[in-house]
């Protein structure tokens, strides 16, 4: 694996400053600061009710925070009217926990829906560029068949090549190994990885898999009972700098010996 691209404090992508989110009474999410660096892959992780779907929300501005400030290539999206909130989502690309395709539709019109539904391009022009990123994907001659006739990894690139189609600058991953087995989820690691080598997009995963996350992270931020409770790269977690992080390792069953080898090797 390569080693990983840790941003510097200019490379700063995505800030999110003093956020805390309420419905009610009841508070969600608490005085949360991260910083995703441009090219990298943030994992934030933590268990259900953690708020991590909160925060996605946030992040691409279907909820606004109580308080707090996001900054998306520098500019607060948090007072952003709808129409600029359309511009800033423009930015971004969105693979959904279970891909998310449309069951009456063929892959290749999955796929195609970006570019129909944004762009004035000609259909051929939409079916060659729809091809040539299901082949990027290692996804040959399914352009016909329909979502139910693929595997759970075939969906997963699928909706990874949906979300690559208008090129954004961010992809942000919801809990992309849910329901997987152990060797899907490697591939859709790969596939994660492989996204940021190729088009050197910012990778934000929403995720619980720790095991995942230790493989592919340049930073994991670890969310519990709706604050950032630990912090840092892979090593620096697997190295038990965080009591909270250490545990939470530890009950994912995941070999910090190994976790450790996988990244360097």
């Amino acid at each position: 694996m390569a080693a990983p691209h840790l941003s510097t404090p200019d490379d700063r992508h995505i800030e999110v400053r003093g956020v805390s989110k309420s419905f009610g009474k009841k508070q969600i999410l608490t005085d949360i600061d991260l910083s995703f660096g441009r090219g990298e892959i943030s994992v934030i992780i933590g268990g259900s009710g953690t708020g991590k779907t909160t925060l996605l929300r946030m992040l691409i501005g279907l909820e606004k925070p109580t308080r707090g400030e996001i900054l998306i290539d520098g500019e607060d999206i948090v007072p952003l009217g709808d129409a600029a909130m359309n511009r800033v989502r423009r930015k971004f690309g969105m693979v959904f926990q279970y891909a998310a395709l449309l069951d009456s539709m063929t892959v290749l019109d999955n796929v195609a829906f970006p570019l129909r539904e944004h762009t004035k391009l000609a259909e051929k022009e939409i079916r060659q560029r729809v091809n040539q990123k299901l082949e990027e994907l290692g996804l040959v001659n399914v352009g016909a068949l329909f979502p139910s006739e693929l595997s759970g990894g075939m969906r997963k690139r699928v909706g990874l090549a949906r979300a690559l189609m208008l090129e954004p600058q961010i992809i942000v991953y919801d809990e992309p190994t849910s329901g997987l087995d152990p060797f899907t989820t490697e591939l859709v690691d790969d596939m994660i990885l492989g996204a940021r080598q190729q088009h050197g997009v910012t990778s934000v995963v929403i995720s619980h898999d720790m095991a995942s996350a230790m493989r592919i992270a340049d930073k994991i931020f670890m969310l519990a009972d709706g604050r950032l409770a630990a912090s840092g790269t892979p090593d620096e977690l697997a190295a038990g700098k965080s009591e909270v992080a250490l545990r939470f390792i530890q009950a994912s069953g995941v070999d910090l010996k190994s976790a450790r080898v996988q990244r360097h090797t």
